[in-house]
């Protein structure tokens, strides 16, 4: 028989298998109960007209004044839409269902483009369902259970109570196995849903507090429920549309929601959804919870989607839509209209454009910092200047790219803070878009399949020469003879 081995050497930290993402120190919008943005809080920094904008937008998402709607978020690369909308979502909450959607996912999907819009769409729309259940809710007083001979039928007696009242139930098979499967014992609180016959533990009596010496720390103690065992109770689940659609779809059935393969779903069966909706609407049994679908790079769509963006903002069932776009003035994709942000001039109509400034380099530092707190990385004061005006002359992305590599260039070192002369290696290493273009440049004729007009032509749209040799140019030159 092989053994296993439990050495400790061979045992993974579970706690540290974390991915840190580019948007994970995001908690929220940064903002104070006014609405006013905050200059550092929940790992925003700076941006503070748009994130008002964003927050004056969440707060009439959460007061359900406002669906249908559409706000474009424009501005250069590197300057804080992402993570403006992955603010708006953590700031919604769970219950607030909020879809992210790259515009390219549309072209990719094995659907129509417009059935991959309208499954976005209603993800991105809730349904917050209540449901009146009788429970049972007491402390368990004595469990007694009878087998038979051949252990094939199993009887038993729960003796539970409340302050004021207690009762003697009679247990089939099903519940003696979900009384086992909790593990619940005399003493315990327990709540039985009659309907479902579901048993949820809500912690042990204070009264049987002193019945061990030593207890874990998840013991919870609570105390002893009054007034009578069966009680009704007000459940609320919120689902989003997309969910009740391929739950009732007949091609596809519930396990569609966890394959992702949902393919496209008929009209006539969200037609149908929509009419049970608004009955239950009618009768107080759900409301409508419209949600946020966010849509990065909005440019790369083509004209067919903007058509029909246009109309489905104007259903009764349609989220916030927020979108981002870093384009200028650039041709709308699947024409040869040349257009603001690369979106059609009706649809421009429709939508309030939140814009986005680069940063300051004081906001760089500061960002830099919190994310050199987010991936565990210690900066030396000289080595977080040079990165701060490193950001300012090259790009903030390529700056906090360079925060882990430095730091693996200084374990090499054996040191745990990372010095200038880390982020030197890490800049020769690896190059930024001006040294990139300047290294096309240089190898004119080298490359394979490589035109030599449009290489000395001014169609990248870079500067033609090295950076100005002012002191951020300097010091990133120093780096490079390095």
């Amino acid at each position: 028989m092989a053994t296993i081995s439990t050495s400790t050497s061979e045992l993974r930290d579970i706690t540290k298998m974390e991915r840190i993402g580019a948007h994970s120190h995001i908690r929220g919008l940064g903002l104070d109960a006014k609405l006013e943005p905050r200059q550092n809080s929940e790992g925003m920094v700076g941006q503070g007209k748009a994130r008002k904008a964003a927050g004056i937008y969440l707060k009439m998402v959460k007061e359900a004044r406002i669906a249908g709607r559409a706000i474009l978020m424009a501005g250069p690369p590197s300057t804080g839409k992402t993570a403006i909308a992955m603010g708006m979502a953590q700031s919604l909450g769970s219950d607030v269902p909020f879809t992210a959607l790259a515009a390219s996912e549309v072209f990719s999907l094995a659907m129509s483009k417009t059935e991959a819009l309208t499954q976005a769409f209603r993800r991105s729309i809730g349904v917050r369902i209540k449901e009146e259940t009788e429970i049972i809710e007491g402390e368990v007083v004595e469990i007694q259970i009878d087998r038979s001979l051949t252990g094939a039928t199993k009887t038993g007696k729960l003796t539970i109570k409340t302050t004021d009242m207690e009762t003697v139930y009679d247990l089939g098979t099903k519940m003696i196995d979900a009384l086992s499967k909790e593990k619940v014992s005399a003493g315990d609180i327990v709540s039985i849903d009659k309907a479902s016959g579901k048993i949820t533990k809500l912690g042990r009596s204070f009264a049987r507090s002193r019945d061990y010496d030593a207890m874990g720390a998840d013991t919870k103690f609570v105390q002893c429920p009054e007034g009578e065992l069966q009680k009704r109770k007000e459940v609320v689940h919120t689902v989003s549309l997309h969910e009740i659609d391929v739950i009732n779809s007949r091609t596809q059935g519930f396990l569609a929601l966890f394959a992702g393969d949902t393919g496209e779903i008929k009209p006539e069966l969200r037609a149908q959804i929509n009419t049970k909706v608004n009955e239950w609407r009618e009768e107080g049994k759900a409301e409508i919870v419209p949600g946020v679908l966010f849509i990065d790079e909005v440019h790369m769509l083509d004209i067919e989607c903007f058509s029909f963006l246009n109309r489905a903002l104007e259903n009764e069932l349609a989220p916030l839509v927020v979108m981002a776009s870093n384009r200028g003035t650039s041709r709308v994709r699947g024409t040869n209209v040349r257009s603001p942000h690369g979106l059609p001039v009706d649809l421009l109509d429709r939508v309030l454009i939140v814009t986005t400034a680069p940063y300051a380099p004081e906001d760089i530092e500061q960002i830099i910092k919190i994310r050199c707190t987010e991936e565990d990385v210690a900066l030396a004061p000289d080595a977080l200047n040079i990165l701060t005006t490193m950001a300012t002359q090259t790009t903030l992305r390529y700056a906090l790219n360079l925060i882990s590599c430095a730091h693996v260039v200084a374990k090499k070192r054996k040191v745990e803070v990372v010095a200038v002369e880390d982020l030197r290696r890490a800049y020769a290493y690896f190059l930024d878009e001006k040294r990139s273009v300047q290294f096309l440049k240089e190898q004119q004729g080298a490359l394979i399949f490589e035109d030599a007009e449009e290489v000395t032509g001014s169609g990248t749209g870079a500067p033609s020469g090295p950076p100005p040799s002012n002191g951020a140019a300097a010091s990133a030159a120093a780096m490079d003879t390095s």
